[in-house]
């Protein structure tokens, strides 16, 4: 069915699909995980994110390239591909994996505001929870869409907080360039969960699904494959904005395990359970003022995430099943596609309000995530190279290796988070 978009928003300015992805991708989940890392290694773990940048790249400039190509979003052409046997269970683990996520992070939202303001850790998280939900159903998404580029903004509350610190530059450009491996077990474990929190499926479905909505905002542009003249501006545009989204998204999260790798590890604060108590133990030993720029980053970054989050699921199961689909569209004219991005929501929040173990929820969705991503890997990159779907637009040599080496490594780490769990 026809998902095109009844009232467009504008054509894509310099902050594209690829920047809130991107930011997306440092929730208050990640943000955890990060200082995890930090707090367990020190700097041991910053040459990971130098590492994992090329590969997150490549995985999300190939989703965007088939949206852009095709005209349709990744669940869309998945459906042309996969036996629809395997295909269905896959987007319900990712819906599952995604309102898991959204549980997560409303905590981690609510313990952190009751850090600043006074209150229930309760309240708040369902507060931030029915509040996201009303914005989704009710505002269009090309105002929305405005209010969620401005909170990438909050992401660098971590750059900031790192700068609040004394960083020795040569240890830490050391750590940076020289991996450093360890054959323990925590340490395979944190490598894993770096992997998973960082190359995350529900990314590659809503930047895919963006691009395919900011294309058919532009009255001036159509599918790639349709117009072939437009590929040097649109792609050229779509690969600019992709890297700059990777890129912050990597840096703030090098910013985080160097912060937590600075401040705690050294005070043998070795193990964090939230974003939140990572703030708070940030306060003796890096001050007022860094204290309250990495909490207030939780709520914001939390903000961000939880949209995408049950924004990608409905547009999963929408484009599988040619609902009627597209955030501009009203509630009405798009129920099914609404319904499940109310469905993740309302999970998402009963999840929060249970008191279920915040690190419990990140391991299951960790391992949920690997299940899912490594077949959603393979085949994306089948996509991406095939000529019937992409006609002369299908990703180059380089951008194949490395993929494949991405689908190789998420498999390894899929194997590896279940034998750590």
């Amino acid at each position: 069915m026809d998902a095109s978009t009844t009232a467009p928003p504008p054509a894509r300015n310099w902050i594209g699909p690829g920047l809130v992805t991107g930011a997306s991708d440092d929730d208050p989940s990640g943000i955890a995980t990060y200082a995890q890392a930090g707090a367990l290694f020190g700097t041991g773990m910053l040459w990971v994110m130098l590492f994992t940048f090329p590969l997150m790249s490549v995985v999300q400039i190939a989703s965007a390239q088939v949206g852009r190509v095709t005209g349709r979003g990744l669940a869309a052409n998945l459906a042309k591909l996969m036996p629809r046997w395997l295909l269905v269970p896959l987007l319900l683990l990712l819906f599952l994996v995604n309102a898991i996520n959204i549980g997560a992070d409303l905590a981690a939202m609510g313990e952190a505001a009751v850090l600043l303001f006074p209150g229930e850790k309760a309240v708040y998280a369902l507060g931030f929870g029915v509040l996201s939900l009303l914005l989704q159903v009710f505002v269009p998404y090309s105002r929305y869409v405005n209010w969620l580029k401005w909170l990438t903004i909050s992401l660098f509350a971590y750059v900031a907080t790192a700068f609040s610190l004394h960083v020795p530059w040569g240890e830490v450009l050391r750590a940076t360039l020289l991996p450093h491996l360890s054959p323990t077990r925590d340490f395979c474990s944190m490598l894993v969960a770096v992997l998973g929190t960082t190359i995350s499926p529900y990314l590659f479905f809503w930047q895919s699904a963006q691009e395919v909505e900011e294309q058919r905002a532009a009255p001036d542009e159509q599918p790639v494959k349709c117009a072939p003249e437009q590929a040097r501006k649109q792609l050229g545009d779509m690969r600019a904005d992709t890297l700059l989204g990777m890129g912050a998204s990597n840096t703030v999260g090098f910013f985080i395990i160097l912060t937590s790798g600075l401040a705690l590890a050294p005070h043998g604060i070795r193990h964090i359970d939230t974003a939140a108590q990572a703030a708070q133990a940030l306060q003796p030993f890096a001050g007022h003022w860094a204290f309250l720029l990495f909490t207030l980053g939780i709520v914001g970054t939390g903000l961000l995430a939880i949209p995408v989050l049950a924004g990608s699921a409905g547009y999963a199961l929408a484009e599988c099943f040619a609902w009627r689909r597209g955030l501009e569209r009203t509630a009405a004219a798009a129920p099914r596609f609404y319904g499940t991005i109310a469905l993740a929501s309302v999970i998402g929040i009963c999840i929060a309000l249970s008191h279920i173990n915040p690190m419990h929820a990140l391991v299951v969705t960790a391992i949920l995530n690997g299940l899912v991503s490594v077949p959603v890997l393979a085949a994306l990159m089948l996509l991406a190279t095939n000529k019937a779907l992409m006609g002369d637009f299908t990703i180059g040599r380089a951008m194949r290796v490395l993929g494949w080496a991405t689908t190789v490594l998420m498999g390894l780490a899929a194997a590896g988070l279940l034998w750590t769990a």
